[in-house]
């Protein structure tokens, strides 16, 4: 896609947005909740998808070449082809600009900052971020008959296995070489706790120990040797982060393999696969060393894509691709590990026209890839310039079994199904809430992103402080169809449009949700202001 006509789709959509809410005084009433898009709802063995979810880690919106063709360098065949057979959401974000947060968001339907975790993410040893008690996407689908399967980076907690009776994991990124961790046990509150029936993966980032595959709830080899990728740790004597997206890429496709006559005979399935790449430690295998020309993590990001043909190819060789909802995104957007300067001196920039990266409250930390493909049903080459949240996976999933969500479920999710289907003809969110790694908060409704903070929230320059010294405003205000890359700050000229949209985000807070509904509970209080000399008096 040119950019000329991504910014035309994307001044559509917004315009459609901006129909649909005031601009300046009273906050909108709610939308609709769209559970079931309008339509019949579909049931088994009449129209109901598998529903595969591709989450890479660290991939930038401009890595993908098909939304990036004039300033993207690394070839992207795979992600291109399911993008000309699919629908390309321009404007879709992430809940979080970091990774555990926005995997809480996608299980959940609810933003993560209604948890205890205000900030950053966990570690490999944290305890586990989603009660046992809440509706998630594969506890929703498995009431409605389907196979649920995690194939990949978990990162949300686990009860890893202790050897002191006093010893205890916490929310810090921890090495577990205190001597606390037991290595032979069984692991507790895992993905099979939390609705997936098959688990398959490492329980966090690939740079962060324990350095062991999982299947279900224990170690398929324990972890009693050390190794190092940036964090040292435990880790099983035969795995090697080099593998990791490989094997990845081989389980998925032997688990359509095993549910093929299953799904034929009516029993869909939902394969939820968090890839662990284009994360660091950046290790692409030999095949893939300096393929791209230029550098690393370019080699890498090629490596991920050719991971994605593999699994539609094995979609294909099973017969299950006319029936399979696909769904390929990222966590957030390209982390500065990808050395971007160095890119971008070859001519590849991550973030596309977007300004940031990951951890940033910019649109280049949390607008990410988001493709859908369903054969007979999305439109081949469609886009769609909707703004949209990988929170919404919830209810769009409710979409399509006919289910209705409770109150105390997917609080922060809206059913992208008319969008899918192209019959929307109204904005699907009243609004959406972005958050940075520092817990910075954000709002987006419409062309307009208010953010409350003076700088990025994040890892870019301006950082908190130094915008600060610099005497920068305490918000920013940016109208996102005539200023793409959040350069000029429009806070004092719009004063009642920052009231308004300060109001929207506080209701959302005190309400507990973002959609309509009972209220509902926040986990703990929640300050979107974080730092409190940025309030406004």
């Amino acid at each position: 896609m040119q950019r000329r006509d991504f910014l035309r789709c994307a001044a559509l959509g917004a315009g459609a947005l901006a129909a649909g809410f005031p601009r300046l005084g009273k906050s909108a009433g709610p939308i609709a909740r769209l559970d079931s898009a309008g339509s019949p709802p579909l049931t088994i063995g009449e129209g109901r998808p598998n529903i595969v979810y591709v989450l890479c880690d660290d991939l930038g919106y401009g890595d993908v070449h098909a939304l990036n063709p004039e300033r993207g360098k690394i070839p992207t065949p795979n992600m291109d082809r399911l993008a000309a057979a699919g629908m390309v959401f321009t404007d879709v974000h992430s809940s979080s600009s970091v990774c555990t947060p926005t995997r809480y968001g996608i299980m959940t339907g609810r933003y993560n900052w209604r948890t205890r975790l205000q900030s950053g993410v966990l570690g490999g040893f944290s305890p586990a971020l989603i009660d046992a008690g809440r509706l998630t996407v594969p506890k929703l689908l498995k009431q409605q008959g389907y196979h649920t399967a995690c194939i990949g980076k978990w990162h949300l907690g686990m009860t890893m296995p202790i050897t002191k009776k006093s010893g205890k994991y916490t929310d810090q990124i921890e090495d577990g070489n205190d001597g606390t961790f037991n290595a032979q046990q069984r692991i507790g509150d895992g993905p099979t706790t939390r609705g997936f029936d098959y688990y398959y993966g490492i329980s966090a980032s690939l740079d962060m120990p324990p350095f062991a595959f999982i299947e279900n709830d224990r170690f398929t080899q324990a972890p009693t040797a050390t190794k190092k990728w940036l964090r040292s740790g435990p880790a099983a004597p035969d795995f090697e982060a080099i593998d990791v997206l490989p094997t990845l890429a081989r389980k998925a496709c032997e688990y359509f393999a095993a549910r093929a006559v299953d799904a034929k005979a009516g029993k869909p399935f939902f394969l939820y696969l968090p890839l662990a790449s284009p994360h660091t430690p950046i290790v692409p295998t030999k095949d893939w060393q300096e393929k791209s020309g230029l550098n690393p993590y370019a080699d890498f990001v090629m490596q991920t894509d050719a991971a994605l043909g593999e699994i539609l190819a094995a979609l294909e060789k099973n017969g299950l691709a006319a029936t399979t909802l696909v769904i390929f995104t990222s966590d957030n957007g390209c982390s500065p590990a990808a050395k971007i300067d160095e890119l971008e001196g070859k001519g590849h920039f991550p973030s596309w026209q977007l300004r940031g990266h990951k951890a940033d409250i910019w649109d280049g930390g949390h607008r990410v890839p988001f493709i859908a493909r369903w054969p007979g049903r999305i439109q081949a080459g469609a886009k769609c310039a909707q703004v949209a949240c990988l929170t919404d996976l919830m209810a769009t999933c409710a979409a399509l079994v006919g289910a209705q969500l409770p109150d105390n479920a997917g609080e922060d999710s809206v059913s992208l199904v008319p969008a899918l289907l192209g019959t929307a003809t109204a904005p699907l969110r009243e609004a959406v809430v972005h958050h940075s790694i520092e817990g910075r908060f954000a709002i987006r409704q419409g062309p307009w992103k208010l953010e409350l903070c003076y700088g990025s929230g994040g890892w870019s320059q301006p950082k908190e402080g130094v915008a600060r010294k610099q005497k920068l405003p305490h918000m920013q205000l940016y109208d996102m169809t005539q200023d793409l890359g959040e350069r000029k700050n429009l806070q004092a000229e719009q004063p009642e449009l920052v009231a308004r949209l300060t109001r929207l985000l506080e209701k959302y807070v005190a309400d507990g949700r973002s959609t309509p509904g009972a209220p509902q509970h926040n986990d703990v209080p929640v300050d979107i202001w974080k730092a409190k000399p940025a309030k406004p008096e």
